[in-house]
C-alpha cells in the first residue's frame, strides 16, 4: 500500500513538472521582429506611408503635381496590398552620413512580390541571385539591393550589404540596437508620421547629444520640426525681447537674436562657446571680446537697395573762364545692409580689436566689415546700428528668434520656437513650389 501511494505521489510530480516545464521543452523561440532586425545609421527614422500620402494630398494637387494620382492614399494602399506589402505599419529606415541608405518595409504575402519584382525589370536591368537560401536582387546600376523573408523586405543602396544583409536575415529576439531602441522610446514627436533621429558624431562633437525631426506641411509650405537635446546643460536662454529691424519684400537675408548671454560669457567650455570660436578662427573673430561687449540682442538685413549720400568732386567755370573744383553730394543706390547690435561699455573694446584684426576698417568717413559695403555708424540707446543707406530703419520690439536665408532663388525661413536648460525646439519653412522644382533647390 505503501509502494503504492510513493508512486502515486512520484508520478504526481512528475505531471505537474511536466506541465510546468513544457514550454521550455517544446515552445519554439520566438522569432525575431521588424524591429530586432533594424541596421544603425548616422540617421535613422520610420514612415507611416499612407499618413503621409493622406497629410500630403492636398500639397500636390494645388500645386498640379504631375503623376500626383500616384502619390495619392488610395492608390499607394491598392499598390501595397497588390505586391504584398503591408504599408499600414511603419517604414523604418537609415541613412549615413556617405549617402547609403536602406529601409526595412513590413510584408503580409511574401508570394506577390516576385510580381512587383518582375515589374521593375521592364524599367531597370536587374540581376538577381542566391545568397545562403535567399534571393537576392541587384541593380547594378544604383549599386542597389532587393530582398525579403516572409516578414519583412529589405532595400538597399550602398557598398556595405553583406553586412546590412547579416544584420537583418539572422538578428534574433530582442536583438534590437540600442540606437533604434532609444528612437522608439522617445517622447517627442511620438504622434507623428514621419520622423528622423540622430546620434551623428559630428552632432556630438559640437555638444548635441540628439537630434530629432519631424515634419508639418500644407498647400504652401513645408514645415521640418527640429529638437535638439544638448550634451551639457545649455549656458544661453530666451530673453522677454529686443529690439528689431522691421523687413520687407527685398530682405534675401535676415537674423534675429535676443538671447540671454551672461552664463555663456563666463562659459569658455560651453560647447556652443566652443563652436564660435571654431568657426571664429577662419576670419580671426575676436570672440571673447565680441561676447564681452555684446549684450545678448543681434539684428541682421541684407537685401535690396538703399539711397546713400555720396560725396564727389565737380569743376566748375565761372563767367571769366576759371575753373574751380566745388564738392557736392548725390543720392545713389547701394545694395541694402543693416545690423543692429545690443552692447555694453566694452563696445569700444570690441570695435578697437575689429580693427586690428583687419575685420573692421574705415574709408571715406564709413566703415566696412570684410567684404560688405560701406556703412554709416551711430549709436541708438545701448544699441550700435551699422547701415548702408543713409536713412535710419524702422525698429520694432519683439522676442523672436529667427531668420531668413535665401538659397539658389528659395526663401528659407526658421525659428527658434522655445529653449530650456538641455533641450531647444525650433521649425525650418520652405515653400513647397520651390521643393517641387525638379533639380532647382540645391
Amino acid at each position: 500500500m505503501f509502494k503504492k501511494i510513493t508512486l502515486i505521489f512520484i508520478l504526481a510530480v512528475a505531471l505537474g513538472g511536466f506541465l510546468v516545464f513544457r514550454p521550455y521543452f517544446f515552445n519554439k523561440k520566438a522569432p525575431a521582429t521588424i524591429e530586432d532586425r533594424l541596421p544603425d545609421g548616422d540617421f535613422i527614422g520610420k514612415l507611416y506611408v499612407l499618413d503621409v500620402a493622406r497629410e500630403t494630398s492636398d500639397l500636390l494637387y494645388f500645386n498640379k503635381v504631375p503623376f500626383r494620382d500616384l502619390l495619392s492614399y488610395e492608390f499607394i494602399l491598392s499598390q501595397g496590398k497588390q505586391y504584398g506589402l503591408d504599408i499600414q505599419n511603419p517604414v523604418y529606415f537609415f541613412g549615413n552620413e556617405n549617402g547609403e541608405w536602406g529601409a526595412l518595409i513590413p510584408v503580409s504575402d511574401s508570394s506577390k512580390i516576385l510580381d512587383g519584382v518582375n515589374r521593375l525589370r521592364k524599367f531597370a536591368e536587374i540581376e538577381d541571385t542566391i545568397v545562403e537560401d535567399n534571393r537576392v536582387f541587384h541593380y547594378k546600376k544604383e549599386n542597389a539591393y532587393l530582398t525579403y523573408s516572409s516578414t519583412y523586405l529589405l532595400i538597399y543602396k550602398g557598398s556595405k550589404f553583406s553586412s546590412i544583409y547579416q544584420r537583418v536575415t539572422y538578428a534574433k529576439r530582442h536583438d534590437i540596437s540600442p540606437t533604434w531602441k532609444a528612437f522608439l522610446k522617445q517622447k517627442q514627436f511620438k504622434d507623428e508620421k514621419l520622423v528622423i533621429y540622430t546620434n551623428w558624431k559630428k552632432l556630438k562633437d559640437n555638444g548635441i547629444q540628439t537630434a530629432m525631426f519631424a515634419h508639418d506641411s500644407d498647400s504652401i509650405s513645408f514645415r521640418l520640426k527640429a529638437y535638439i537635446k544638448n550634451i551639457k546643460p545649455l549656458n544661453v536662454s530666451m530673453k522677454k525681447e529686443g529690439l528689431n529691424i522691421q523687413s520687407n519684400e527685398q530682405t534675401s537675408k535676415m537674423l534675429n537674436m535676443h538671447l540671454d548671454i551672461q552664463r555663456l560669457r563666463k562659459n569658455p567650455d560651453d560647447p556652443l562657446y566652443k563652436l564660435l570660436v571654431k568657426y571664429g578662427k577662419k576670419i580671426s573673430f575676436p570672440v571673447k571680446e565680441f561676447l564681452n561687449a555684446w549684450e545678448g540682442d543681434l539684428s541682421f538685413r541684407e537685401g535690396g537697395f538703399q539711397l546713400a549720400k555720396e560725396t564727389y568732386i565737380e569743376s566748375v567755370m565761372d563767367e571769366d573762364f576759371n575753373v574751380s573744383e566745388v564738392e557736392k553730394t548725390k543720392e545713389v543706390q547701394v545694395p541694402g545692409y543693416t545690423l543692429l547690435l545690443s552692447v555694453n561699455n566694452q563696445s569700444n573694446v570690441l570695435i578697437n580689436k575689429l580693427f586690428a584684426k583687419g575685420i573692421m576698417r574705415k574709408e571715406e568717413g564709413k566703415f566696412r566689415f570684410l567684404f560688405s559695403p560701406l556703412l554709416t555708424m551711430s549709436t541708438m540707446d545701448n544699441y550700435l546700428l551699422f547701415r548702408s543707406g543713409s536713412g535710419i530703419p524702422k525698429t520694432e520690439l519683439s522676442r523672436k528668434n529667427d531668420g531668413i536665408w535665401v538659397q539658389k532663388g528659395t526663401r528659407i525661413a526658421f525659428q527658434l520656437d522655445s529653449l530650456s536648460r538641455r533641450e531647444a525646439f525650433g521649425s525650418i519653412y520652405i515653400p513647397v513650389q520651390r521643393l517641387l522644382r525638379k533639380n532647382r533647390f540645391f
